[in-house]
């Protein structure tokens, strides 16, 4: 029997090559390894205030882009979060043996809590809910990036409190972090991870962005006060090209070393523009595909909804069933 995957991401901005190169590329990579459930969470993007027009067209928009990239309802589950309730059934129970300090401790909680006036609770309870997603499915291998280690690490110590309460209830998830799947930066920021939150034009390259915008916002790209590429002494914003070119071409260290050593950034932008146009062009026209086929993507959620709800209606009545709560 294959262990179960879990994965999940907001329904928030544009997807961009940072979120393709750091994780969605890896999960069509891994799925067929697995029995895989991955998860556009709706429920985590209304933690902040989302248009909610916006927000529905995004979740399809994202949905579309994922089975582009190459998930495959055959196999994968692709599931809504809002669309299976026992997410935030199991949520509550969770967070009745969650100390609130665990979750003050949170970084990314401090650091959006001290960006903001006035906060939500849902931004405190941001983590247990994500424990809730890992937990509701048993869960064993969940492929997260290193800024949610911090969340995976939570959802494991949630997971050993209750067990310890209430007895083995849950799959313990294991850390995996993804081998594949390079970190981009920011291209106008190479300091700062690319983001979909981020404001101007210039950040980021979305999955959707035509060849001349793509050739356009790498142009422009930060690099640094060198005349040409020096792999000895090299600003983040040149590192951050090449990172890019390699993790869409496979080009190895030795090659790359070899084809830009010298190469002056205007020539190294207009390669780096070309590699990725090359690789976005056709997700882009099978993209379009899937959108333009009436109800496909609606069907898709909606099964991928149906294949998982016997699993987290099952885990939620262990639960109930531990802790003695009512169940007909």
């Amino acid at each position: 029997m294959r262990a179960r995957v879990l994965s999940g991401i907001q329904p928030t901005g544009s997807p961009h090559i940072g979120n393709y190169l750091g994780a969605l590329k890896n999960w069509a990579r891994i799925q067929y390894d697995y029995e895989s459930i991955y998860c556009i969470v709706d429920l985590h993007a209304v933690t902040l205030y989302q248009d909610p027009q916006e927000l529905r067209a995004k979740i399809l928009e994202l949905a579309g882009m994922l089975l582009a990239i190459g998930i495959d309802p055959k196999h994968s589950a692709l599931v809504v979060q809002s669309a299976v309730p026992e997410h935030t059934e199991l949520a509550w129970m969770l967070t009745c043996v969650t100390p609130v300090g665990w979750l003050e401790r949170m970084t990314q909680h401090k650091a959006k809590a001290e960006a903001q006036e006035t906060i939500g609770d849902g931004l405190l309870q941001y983590p247990v809910l994500m424990a809730a997603d890992i937990l509701l499915y048993q869960a064993a291998i969940v492929p997260v990036g290193e800024d949610q280690k911090q969340h995976l690490e939570l959802a494991r110590d949630i997971a050993q409190r209750f067990n310890s309460l209430y007895g083995e209830t849950f799959v313990m998830p294991a850390t995996h972090l993804p081998t594949v799947g390079a970190r981009i930066m920011g291209l106008d920021d190479p300091e700062t991870k690319m983001s979909k939150s981020a404001v101007g034009s210039g950040h980021a390259v979305s999955l959707l962005d035509p060849p001349a915008a793509i050739r356009k916002k790498i142009m422009r790209s930060t690099t640094d006060s060198n005349p040409a590429v020096d792999f000895q002494a090299m600003g983040a914003g040149v590192r951050n090209l090449l990172s890019i070119y390699q993790a869409f071409t496979g080009t190895d260290g030795d090659a790359m070393e070899a084809q830009f050593t010298g190469m002056r950034y205007g020539d190294l932008k207009k390669q780096v523009a070309d590699a990725v146009v090359a690789s976005l062009e056709p997700i882009q026209k099978r993209y379009h595909e899937i959108v333009a086929e009436p109800g496909y993507v609606a069907r898709v959620l909606r099964e991928g909804a149906e294949r998982v709800t016997p699993i987290a209606r099952d885990t939620c009545d262990k639960v109930k069933h531990a802790m003695g709560l009512y169940t007909a």
